[in-house]
């Protein structure tokens, strides 16, 4: 046995609870310590936070004092060259005048539109002539729609301090009567064309086809000569339109006619009247009225006001809505002129009245009651089949697809060519029939040719028009195949009807990127980068161009590029060709964008064209972040053709009243306010940039031409880049 082994001694677990109490009490104190340098170190760095935070309290004031001391001569100087507008608008008046008079002196049998008793004699000459044939009716159909043009841009760009209400009423008279017009002699030509439908016999099948167009019109017509069921489909090969026909058809004395209208004169007259919303400048000596100048509302205009008609109804004729606009505008203050009317009262003003977007005041927009759509356009459609206008449109024109009776034909007996005269005229084929109303009848089979001329970025909407609920509508037409390498598009239809392809209008909204960058004396070119194409507008003098719209790397709709056009044209020829980048006056309820306060978003544009001769501007990623009250982007003086490199931009932040350049860049990694080193606030975009410009900058912006910035200003306020991008 070992020797036995010692006890343990109680004693070292004595001296280990004293240590560890020991340790106990120095983690305490220590922890302690700690806490307290903590407090100190927390209170030290909140002594030092306070006091960056008056030094900078006392800067700012220092820097708004200084504001408010030059805010008058600012101001003063902001509105000598905002006279530049009004001088714009002296022009384009003076040239309407102009216009009118060598119209006079030319006497090239070309009646002017505006005055009613040469239109009026024009349609009743024309109206009385008995010549039906087609291309004669394509020729004076093309002086017809030059004339419908003239009128509808008189509408869209004549301020309406220069044109009557009564004046207003009678162009949209003679536009209706001149469409209604057009189309009864494009059926008259159906109807000669048909009576001779054996001069257009095809060999294959015996019956008739023919295909006549020109730049405005394709008119197809297939007559059933032969009767035999197994002729009952055919394709109009130079138009890439065809059809299907049910047997009942294919038995009887009936044709066919496609005609495509490359125009739409089917839609209601609002839509085809809708314009660019913008901005009215007043030749007013309170442009630039400060607020010490403004007066608050009285009482009895707000209720006035209040009691005034939110939406114009759905019918209610372009006239009507001016009407409201007129009597807006004789009790409200031009944009240009309320540098210190509260937002406050915008939007007061904007929540109890509508103004048509032909001639809205821009302070107003998106600042619409919450409770609107208790009438008119706004109305909720509770019919899923009728089209919401405001956010589809008809795009490539108007197809009317009509099956008609067909006349007795021409005989010829020796020399002479006999025909039995109907006075009927030109007679619609009731189908489906109305003794078979209850009868399921088979669908008839539509192809229609797609032209190149027109953009499809996703599958169209096909509707047809209800002429008796005056809307377009989706019901009556199923099985619907879009071939996009084909450019067709087929459908079938349970009756004839008058059909257009409906192209969603924002589908390229928001914008992913904007760019405005002057290229020369009164030279700039604007880059819109939309969803599905990239569109280049070059600026010139009093005109714009379409430089290029690509898609996919591909240059396209080469027919509308190069062509020196007013704004209004622009639009109207992008819209046309399903290109649009005009938000409309309802858009903000089908594009999810940050709404803007109008104060800074129209004030921005405004003074963005008075200086955009020497400063490039382009799409900020921290304006969604500037919230809706200021819009922030960025800035470059810019003195050359060529491009702005990144490192030569900077960021600057606008809420209509003060302008002021941010520390931050594009690849800051949050958004601040803060300061740029060394730099103040100012009054106005144009002053703030006066601090790190040039002279030469300077210079170029005082010598700017008043028609170039009026061009800027309109194709800014058109596209309205600050919101929608």
């Amino acid at each position: 046995m070992g020797p036995k082994k010692k006890k343990k001694s109680g004693g070292k677990s004595k001296v280990s609870k004293a240590e560890q109490l020991r340790l106990q009490k120095e983690e305490e104190e220590r922890r302690l310590k700690e806490e307290e340098e903590a407090q100190i170190q927390a209170q030290q760095e909140e002594a030092a936070r306070l006091e960056k935070e008056r030094i900078e309290q006392e800067l700012m004031k220092k820097l708004e004092a200084k504001d408010q001391e030059r805010r008058e001569s600012e101001l003063a100087e902001l509105h000598s060259l905002e006279q530049k507008f009004l001088s714009a608008q002296q022009w384009k008046r003076d040239y309407r005048a102009y216009a009118k008079w060598e119209h006079y002196l030319s006497c090239d049998g070309n009646p002017d539109p505006t005055v009613l008793q040469e239109i009026n004699t024009f349609m009743s000459l024309w109206r009385d002539d008995q010549n039906e044939d087609i291309q004669l009716v394509m020729k004076k159909g093309e002086q017809v729609l030059n004339l419908i043009e003239k009128l509808q841009f008189l509408l869209l760009d004549t301020p309406l301090n220069e044109i009557t209400e009564k004046e207003t009423v009678q162009y949209q008279e003679s536009i209706l009567e001149l469409q209604n017009l057009l189309h009864q002699k494009y059926n008259g030509a159906t109807d000669h064309l048909l009576k001779s439908g054996n001069m257009h016999e095809d060999a294959d099948s015996g019956n008739m086809q023919a295909v006549i167009k020109d730049k405005n019109v394709t008119l197809c017509i297939w007559a059933n000569l032969k009767k035999k069921v197994r002729f009952k489909n055919h394709v109009f090969y130079d138009a890439k339109h065809g059809f299907d026909l049910s047997k009942s058809l294919a038995v009887n004395s009936v044709a066919v006619r496609i005609l495509h209208t490359h125009y739409d004169h089917v839609s209601p007259l609002w839509l085809q009247c809708q314009s660019v919303p913008k901005l009215e400048v007043l030749d007013s000596q309170e442009l630039t009225q400060h607020s010490k100048n403004n007066v608050e509302e009285p009482e009895e205009e707000k209720k006035k006001a209040k009691e005034q008609p939110n939406m114009p109804a759905e019918g209610e004729t372009c006239s009507d809505r001016r009407k409201s606009a007129i009597s807006f505008k004789e009790n409200s203050d031009s944009p240009a002129g309320i540098n210190e009317t509260t937002e406050e009262e915008i939007r007061r003003k904007s929540e109890t009245l509508d103004i048509p977007s032909q001639v809205q005041d821009p302070l107003l927009w998106e600042e619409t009651n919450e409770k609107e759509g208790t009438n008119g356009k706004e109305e909720t459609i509770t019919d899923e089949n009728i089209v919401d206008l405001q956010q589809f449109v008809p795009v490539g024109g108007v197809y009317h697809i009509d099956v008609l009776r067909l006349p007795p034909q021409v005989k010829q007996i020796n020399d002479w060519s006999m025909v039995e005269l109907l006075d009927v005229g030109l007679e619609a084929y009731p189908y489906p029939p109305e003794e078979a109303e209850d009868a399921a009848q088979p669908l008839i089979k539509i192809t229609l040719g797609l032209s190149d001329s027109v953009m499809y970025f996703e599958d169209p909407v096909i509707a047809r028009w209800d002429p008796a609920g005056q809307q377009w509508r989706t019901d009556g037409i199923s099985n619907i195949t879009h071939e996009t390498q084909e450019r067709t598009v087929t459908f079938a239809m349970s009756a004839f009807y008058t059909v257009a392809l409906l192209q969603d209008a924002h589908l390229n909204m928001p914008y992913q990127a904007w760019e405005l960058r002057p290229t020369g004396v009164d030279e700039a070119i604007l880059v819109v980068a939309a969803v599905f194409a990239t569109i280049r507008i070059h600026i010139k003098g009093n005109q714009c161009m379409l430089s290029s719209v690509v898609v996919e790397k591909k240059n396209v709709l080469s027919h509308i590029t190069g062509k020196w056009i007013s704004p209004v044209d622009l639009r109207a020829l992008l819209k046309k060709a399903g290109v649009n980048i005009f938000p409309g006056e309802y858009s903000h309820k089908y594009v999810s964008v940050s709404q803007k306060a109008p104060l800074a978003e129209v004030r921005a544009y405004q003074q963005m064209a008075l200086v955009a001769s020497a400063f490039a501007f382009a799409w900020s990623k921290w304006n969604l972040e500037a919230g809706q009250e200021q819009v922030v982007f960025k800035v470059s003086e810019h003195l050359k053709a060529d491009s702005v490199s990144d490192n030569d931009w900077s960021l600057y932040l606008f809420n209509g009243q003060k302008a002021q350049k941010l520390k931050i860049t594009e690849t800051s990694e949050a958004f601040s306010e803060e300061l740029e080193e060394d730099s103040e606030f100012h009054s106005t975009l144009l002053h703030m940039l006066k601090d790190f410009a040039s002279q030469e900058a300077i210079d170029k912006v005082e010598t700017a031409n008043f028609l170039f910035i009026d061009v800027v200003y309109q194709l800014l306020l058109a596209t309205r880049v600050l919101t929608y991008s």
